[in-house]
């Protein structure tokens, strides 16, 4: 992979930012042990300095994977078990009821499992649509970031499910839940016990749920509108250090730190000397955990399964991008998105904080850094 490979990379990535669809963007790609493309385009905000490559980002759903390693590894030690009840850990997933498509609640057939949580089959939801569902979300303020992950945990296990536990996937809030019942597992914050689980060993030392001061000046911040709708945009606060600390998506990162994760996986649960989970584990981790199981929405594109916390590739085809089968990945709202694929020995890593470009840029980055093997 020689450097004018990756060259329509770039030009790709520029020409959205001088068509002004992107403020800037950092693009990483690993091979092999190395770091074989490193690119810091465009400018860390509109009207700011110019883009580098330690630019923080908000990489919200790209926190899911880092909080179910954490989850895997309390497997590992024999701290949790995936076939628990969330109930066994959060009381208010007991007796849980189900939303029909007519408005009547039935009991759920079965009690949701962390399981459930790690593979968002646990019937929850995201309530991006208008409706009942979205209602209910709102008025328990799920998402807030001045109530603690328990008592949002709290909040939406008592209210009624979309799915029966293990009826479907959708994309949910389930990575919420998982991060409140890890505090109660290790009866710790979730920051506090990332930083000691994971973050801290691997050297991530600029992962968190908000960022100090002296680090603001490097935070990459998006348009005030969207070029493409006009709708403002506005996302979190990284400044502050939130009460809710969320494992869904709640985390702030640069393209190295989460290349220091992404090399652990590749390298089956190791990184230099440091070893955080066996190669069994992360197999288990990346392996495709919905099987026949029904997926809600078009979150995952063709020929995709889910995993514990991280989308699987099926099939090389299929799907409207490139890849392999047994590669896995996953995006953030915000407009970054990885993946990891072991057959190639490679990952890819871009950032970028516009919202409205996240779903060209889940195909436009894998095809143009497969093109250049």
């Amino acid at each position: 992979m020689t450097a004018d490979r990756f060259r329509p990379l770039d030009d790709a990535l520029q020409r959205h930012i001088d068509q002004g669809l992107l403020p800037g963007a950092v693009a990483l790609v690993h091979r092999r042990g190395e770091t074989v493309h490193a690119a810091a385009l465009g400018a860390r905000a509109p009207g700011a300095d110019p883009m580098a490559l330690d630019t923080l980002f908000r990489i919200y759903s790209m926190t899911k994977p880092i909080v179910s390693l954490a989850a895997v590894m309390l497997a590992e030690q024999g701290r949790l078990l995936l076939s628990q009840p969330v109930a066994h850990w959060l009381p208010a997933f007991a007796d849980q009821q189900v939303r029909t498509a007519d408005g009547r609640r039935v009991p759920a057939g079965r009690p949701a499992t962390v399981h459930d949580l790690l593979r968002h089959t646990a019937g929850l939801s995201y309530a991006w649509d208008a409706g009942p569902v979205q209602d209910d979300y709102q008025a328990a303020r799920l998402g807030a970031r001045d109530l603690s992950n328990a008592r949002q945990a709290a909040a939406l296990g008592a209210l009624p499910l979309v799915h029966q536990p293990g009826g479907a996937w959708e994309y949910s809030r389930a990575t919420d839940v998982l991060g409140a019942v890890l505090e109660a597992v290790c009866q710790e914050s979730l920051g506090v016990l990332l930083q000691r689980m994971v973050l801290g060993p691997l050297g991530m030392h600029e992962t968190a749920f908000h960022i100090p001061p002296e680090r603001r000046g490097r935070l990459a911040e998006p348009f005030a509108a969207d070029p493409q709708t006009g709708a403002p945009i506005a996302l979190l606060d990284a400044t502050r250090a939130p009460v809710f600390e969320s494992g869904g998506g709640g985390l702030v990162s640069t393209a190295a730190d989460y290349a220091r994760f992404l090399s652990l996986l590749l390298g089956q649960g190791a990184l230099g000397d440091v070893r955080l989970a066996g190669r069994k584990t992360v197999a288990w981790m990346t392996a495709d955990h919905l099987g026949t199981i029904p997926v809600a929405g078009a979150i995952l594109p063709a020929g995709y399964g889910f995993g514990l916390g991280v989308a699987v590739r099926r099939a090389d085809g299929l799907a409207a991008r490139q890849g392999s089968a047994g590669s896995y990945g996953w995006s953030g709202m915000a407009g970054t998105v990885f993946f990891v694929d072991p057959s190639e020995e490679m990952f890819g890593i871009l950032l970028t904080q516009a919202p409205g470009m996240l779903d060209a840029l889940c195909d436009l980055f894998p095809n143009l850094v497969y093109g250049a093997l």
